[in-house]
């Protein structure tokens, strides 16, 4: 069993990414392993855009970091890159935080432009913190992740059996138990 770190980049309280990882969130723990959850807009703005190293927020998620084995990382697309909040955060953080860990990044936008954001903004950073392995990753549209009235997430056939196969190439990577079959 691996410890999971799930960070949500999304500034929004209804966040379709933050809801998005945290349905992803459910099949890791089914797998077995232990995942927290951590959306980077409940970190006071202050001590991310002070870059207040010393910050018990800031000092709290370094330490999430550090314990996990592999981390999850989801971010809305805003001009063509990942958000700011999410930039922020991952700029307080050890240059090599990500040494010795298997990585899974996760985009989603508003359209097929800007599904290069995944491979030419989000991987070079996660890459130049070190990550050990950053496994295929996943843009997925927003017209894709259908909020249910309870908020709750529906996602659509096709993307949720693509996102399905991603997740449990990243379980695989962690060592992971046996894969469960794909939820029809």
């Amino acid at each position: 069993m691996a410890t999971v770190l799930s960070v949500s980049g999304s500034p929004s309280v209804s966040s379709r990414t933050a809801k998005l990882l945290r349905h992803l969130d459910t099949r890791l723990a089914a797998q077995g392993h232990e995942v927290i959850p951590l959306d980077v807009r409940t970190i006071p703005a202050e001590a991310l855009l002070g870059a207040d190293f010393k910050h018990p927020a800031i000092v709290e998620a370094t330490e999430l970091f550090a314990r996990a084995d592999g981390v999850v990382i989801g971010t809305p697309v805003y001009k063509a890159a990942y958000s700011g909040v999410l930039k922020a955060l991952l700029d307080l953080l050890p240059q090599y935080a990500l040494t010795g860990k298997t990585v899974l990044p996760l985009v989603t936008g508003g359209s097929t432009a800007h599904v290069l954001a995944l491979d030419y903004a989000l991987r070079p950073v996660l890459n130049s913190m070190g990550a050990a392995h950053i496994v295929q990753g996943w843009f997925t549209l927003d017209k894709d992740i259908i909020t249910d009235e309870d908020g709750g997430i529906t996602v659509a056939p096709a993307t949720a059996e693509a996102l399905t196969q991603v997740v449990d190439q990243f379980s695989a990577a962690l060592g992971s138990a046996p894969l469960l079959a794909a939820a029809g």
